[in-house]
């Protein structure tokens, strides 16, 4: 077997270096240096590099090596602009997350819907009155993005007795939903989602896809997430919507432009829930798991897990 060489470019170097040293990865030698003239010394021999998308593409020029990186995200969006280079193979971890997503949409989506924080509200005052509300059972939730993590989202919407839409670019049938379209069809079916989950990659045909004449489709009241990315949302129409009902509440984890800005109006909107791009945390034990997984296929010819089209954008 041919030796290899990997550099960490993770803000995790040390946990990914014990991880790996533990793994059979035969033929594989492990760099993670901490000094600048170390790193780029590494970079002229590296093939292969493993780390966060903004740290590898910061990397990228001097990589002389490059062969495979290993993103230890599933979105790899800085890594797939026009001005980076496109000349090795690239994996994400996409696939694993669906878990973790789908325990973020239904935990708010309970809280909100159950009125927990008006009760939290209500305890310190040691207030008892009953709000009234109404279960998710029977209510139709419309994901956006048929893939892994959607198909989660799909199976612990059904547990409830959701009726659950899909839109994805192909519209083919998937796991857990009821009924699957293509994006043309999404003004339409808007209209009948009581929740909207986006957990759709970044590409051109979603960016700016939640404009203000897309949130004047959807039901009054509607709970919108976005789980997937900030790009796919008009910020400024969004926070309209909000003021003005069409979208009864909004729980974000993503945003055009992260951290959200101090200065955005979001903050301080009572309807509004706000996280700091946690929704799905990449561990990495995981991540080690699917980088071994894939070294060993990568050093017997075979196709890896979570391959990126560059073309595609996912």
């Amino acid at each position: 077997m041919a030796n290899h060489t990997l550099l960490l470019l993770s803000q995790d170097n040390a946990e990914y270096q014990a991880l790996l040293k533990q793994a059979y990865l035969p033929g594989l030698t492990i760099l993670a240096p901490e000094g600048e003239a170390d790193i780029r010394a590494a970079l002229a021999k590296a093939d292969i590099l493993l780390g966060e998308p903004a740290r590898l593409r910061a990397r990228l020029n001097e990589a002389k090596a490059l062969k495979w990186a290993q993103s230890t995200y599933a979105g790899v969006d800085v890594l797939l602009r026009g001005d980076c280079r496109q000349d090795y193979l690239l994996t994400n971890i996409r696939g694993i997350f669906g878990p973790l997503v789908s325990e973020y949409v239904f935990g708010h989506l309970l809280a909100l819907t159950r009125h927990l924080r008006h009760y939290k509200a209500q305890q310190r005052l040691h207030n008892w009155q009953p709000i009234p509300y109404e279960s998710i059972h029977g209510k139709t939730m419309l994901i956006m993005g048929t893939g892994s993590i959607g198909q989660h989202i799909a199976h612990t919407a059904k547990h409830f007795g959701m009726t659950v839409l899909g839109i994805s670019r192909s519209g083919r049938e998937a796991a857990g939903f009821d009924n699957t379209y293509q994006l043309p069809a999404l003004n339409n079916v808007l209209s009948r989602a009581d929740v909207v989950v986006s957990v759709m990659p970044s590409t051109p045909q979603t960016r700016g896809l939640f404009n203000a004449a897309r949130f004047e489709h959807f039901k009054p009241g509607t709970i919108f997430f976005n789980v997937g990315r900030g790009d796919a949302v008009d910020e400024g129409a969004l926070i309209q919507a909000l003021r003005h009902g069409n979208i009864g509440a909004a729980v974000l984890d993503v945003f055009a432009s992260e951290p959200l800005p101090v200065a955005s109006p979001l903050w301080d909107m009572p309807n509004v829930v706000i996280t700091p791009h946690n929704s799905g945390y990449s561990f990495p034990a995981q991540i080690v798991t699917r980088f071994s997984r894939n070294y060993l296929k990568y050093t017997s010819g075979k196709t890896m897990e979570g391959l990126v089209d560059f073309n595609l954008g996912y």
